[in-house]
């Protein structure tokens, strides 16, 4: 099984190597790692250049972070798709190999996991964790969703239901998991570890308002895929969903 990882960047020359080195120190060989620059001008695509374990360094400028995520599933050969941001990093070198096992165990279309969020510039602190469950259909109509940077998806599942939708600017990654999951009942199954961490300061948590921003997009991802909002999308919650820390 061929996985490919996406990883968009812009600027992300202060975090970039760990996101790199946690991917180059996988012991699982049949990886494709594709960055995806939105046209930085630091040092970004130096750094880049110096991992061997990079496949494909494309560096134009794009739409934000959805679109070039987009363009890296456009390019991605490899049968499972998994996205890594340029400030997050597996937690250990044997992710991909245990998340190829278990695709190859359960026949899933989709695999997520547990992740923790750590400090920002002290990444070995850890400041939250969001520890998932196994799939039922009826969780995200209780605020439900899995952590989107340990999400691994069959490239034919993007083939048939579509990549992210760039309208919205803060919840695609909700609307994709809740197009596969929930309204297509694509198959998934749940690694039980944390896979990956994260650090605090994200694009959808950045500010209160982008938090209440990204909770009306949450609501129209419902109404792009013909669905009844669930009712934990009427009000604005705190930490983006519910139920999803420990």
């Amino acid at each position: 099984m061929k996985i490919s990882i996406i990883t968009p960047t812009f600027n992300s020359a202060a975090t970039l190597r760990d996101t790199l080195d946690s991917i180059g120190g996988q012991d699982y060989l049949h990886v494709e790692h594709l960055i995806v620059d939105g046209g930085s001008g630091d040092d970004t695509l130096a750094i880049a250049g110096h991992y061997p374990r990079v496949s494909r360094i494309v560096s134009e400028p794009d739409e934000g972070l959805y679109d070039a995520m987009n363009k890296g599933i456009a390019l991605a050969t490899g049968d499972v798709i998994g996205i890594l941001n340029s400030d997050d990093f597996y937690t250990h070198s044997k992710v991909l190999s245990r998340v190829a096992a278990l695709f190859e165990l359960t026949g899933a279309d989709a695999l997520y996991g547990d992740l923790e969020y750590v400090d920002a510039i002290d990444n070995q602190r850890i400041v939250r964790r969001w520890k998932s469950r196994p799939y039922q259909p009826g969780l995200f109509l209780r605020g439900w969703m899995p952590p989107h940077p340990t999400f691994f998806v069959r490239r034919r599942v993007y083939e048939q239901f579509g990549a992210f939708n760039t309208l919205l600017r803060f919840s695609a990654d909700y609307e994709l998991m809740l197009r596969f999951l929930y309204r297509h009942r694509v198959s998934a199954c749940y690694l039980p570890e944390v896979m990956v961490r994260m650090r605090t300061g994200g694009h959808s948590n950045a500010s209160l308002g982008n938090r209440i921003r990204a909770n009306r997009e949450d609501r129209l991802a419902w109404r792009l895929n013909g669905l009844r909002p669930a009712f934990y999308t009427l009000c604005w919650k705190p930490f983006s969903k519910l139920g999803q820390y420990f």
